[in-house]
């Protein structure tokens, strides 16, 4: 298990230029200490300097930064494009059958995780009342900031 029954992770993933960043910002400035951001361009460009492509190392890092910030008792927010669906591809025995362009053929729009574990938040919405519904559907609205 990672984290606690307390910590919350929350995935902010989204086209490019799509707003992730500020509504990440937005959350760690309402809610306080104890949330940490983990963006995908900063660990990418700034901490590796790492050229966007598939299997880069950026994507590890990701996962590993969030686990140990869940694991130290912090709520994550995890925010970045999050496409992985080429750099996967290129791993499987098909990669050299199923070129790119029929790979983006195969592309399912609004392609939402099951369960409802993922909320599609539209683009009329704005800034604030984003933070705010991420705020209550999470929980972080209810739980105090962290003394760190």
């Amino acid at each position: 298990m990672v984290g606690t029954e307390e910590t919350r992770l929350v995935v902010l993933r989204g086209n490019s230029a799509s707003g992730k960043s500020s509504v990440a910002a937005g959350l760690r400035e309402r809610f306080g200490r104890g949330l940490a951001l983990v963006g995908q361009d900063n660990l990418r460009r700034i901490v590796l300097r790492e050229r966007d492509r598939p299997g880069a190392a950026n994507i590890g890092l990701i996962d590993l930064t969030a686990r140990y910030a869940l694991d130290a008792g912090f709520h994550v927010v995890v925010e970045g494009i999050l496409d992985e669906t080429l750099a996967r591809h290129a791993t499987k025995p098909i990669a050299d059958d199923v070129n790119e362009t029929q790979l983006r053929d195969w592309y399912r729009p609004r392609d939402l995780l099951p369960e409802g574990l993922e909320t599609v938040i539209g683009a009329d919405s704005a800034l604030q009342e984003t933070v705010d519904r991420i705020m209550f559907e999470t929980g972080l609205a209810h739980l105090p900031a962290l003394d760190r």
